[in-house]
């Protein structure tokens, strides 16, 4: 399959987008296009797109391609893309409300780590509940725009975390100690959240991607505003001696700013000259404002980092909304 639209339609949906872009119709029609799209999208045994997914994505392949054909004798519709669309409509499929409980499989594409010939798509997968607040009313339970956002910026700037013992606050999914651990060379990372249902969860991110057993990635439950020395006075699971600290989307809730900044104040007292990248979505940007101004009052300098949101039609993957923007602050002391 390559032909990059074909490629890029496909990353796509196995990272669930909701309306990806489909090939020209004269692309479709071509009988190797749609056995490709079969083999790596419907095939029963391979696919990980969730049923409803599949089934709609499917029916809309089916008519797009049906609609291109103006010779039926030189062109047809594969019998594995009709078979697997069979059955789909075939299963007795739950409810979308109950399907919105279930954790999917999730797959974020890293092209600025390709090479040309590439051995292998870098990528990573996790599991992922799109519609869901988990019950301690955390949306760690998916990977937001300011985390991928993050993490491009990360690929193209590796020496801040290659060989650096990193730190990541409110991991969520733990996108980022992922693709700090497994591919920009980090030599330790802690995926810390405040929410113990999103801890215990983490580790199927490090299963997924191949790093359960090494000892490049840890995970524990991190509340902010909390004591980071024991009783003994010594600091909670290896937070001094830290280089690097990330956040993304952890700066939305107000009510979370004060012991949010607390915390940071408090690594930063105990790694002298820590680098700390917090990666925000503007939605409210009083909030966002308040944030910084918080940083400020604890002595923290505030500067931005000069990297854009790549416009959709530039994304290769992964894919994140470029209607809003996403500010990277750089703080320090």
């Amino acid at each position: 399959m390559a032909d990059p639209r074909v490629s890029r339609f496909c990353r796509q949906c196995l990272q669930l987008e909701p309306a990806p872009e489909f090939p020209s119709g004269e692309l479709l029609r071509d009988e190797e296009v749609q056995e490709a799209l079969y083999e790596r999208l419907f095939a029963a045994k391979e696919t990980t797109l969730p049923q409803r997914y599949q089934l709609r994505i499917l029916k809309e392949l089916v008519a797009r391609i049906e609609s291109s054909i103006v010779d039926w004798d030189k062109h047809g519709i594969s019998n594995n893309l009709m078979s697997a669309m069979s059955r789909l409509l075939s299963l007795s499929l739950p409810p979308e409300t109950a399907a919105a409980q279930e954790r999917y499989s999730v797959t974020y594409y890293l092209s600025p780590l390709e090479t040309e010939p590439a051995a292998s798509d870098p990528h990573i997968t996790l599991l992922e509940s799109r519609f869901l607040i988990s019950a301690s009313g955390t949306t760690g339970l998916r990977t937001w725009e300011a985390a991928l956002h993050l993490g491009q910026y990360l690929c193209s700037n590796p020496s801040l975390v290659k060989g650096k013992r990193v730190l990541e606050l409110g991991s969520g999914t733990g996108y980022l100690a992922v693709l700090c651990a497994k591919y920009l060379g980090s030599e330790h990372v802690i995926a810390s959240d405040g929410s113990d249902e999103v801890v215990r969860m983490l580790p199927d991110s490090c299963i997924l991607n191949g790093l359960e057993g090494t000892e490049r990635v840890s995970v524990m439950e991190l509340n902010w505003g909390q004591d980071l020395g024991g009783s003994d006075g010594e600091v909670s699971q290896g937070l001094a001696d830290l280089d690097t600290v990330l956040g993304a989307d952890i700066t939305y809730d107000a009510s979370a700013i004060p012991p949010l900044v607390a915390t940071l104040s408090e690594l930063a007292r105990l790694s002298p000259g820590i680098s700390i990248l917090i990666a925000a979505t503007e939605r409210n940007r009083t909030t966002f404002e308040s944030f910084l101004d918080a940083c400020r009052q604890r002595g923290f300098a505030v500067s931005y980092e000069d990297f854009a949101v790549p416009s959709k039609a530039m994304q290769n993957g992964p894919f994140y909304n470029d209607a809003s923007p996403i500010h990277i602050c750089k703080l320090s002391v």
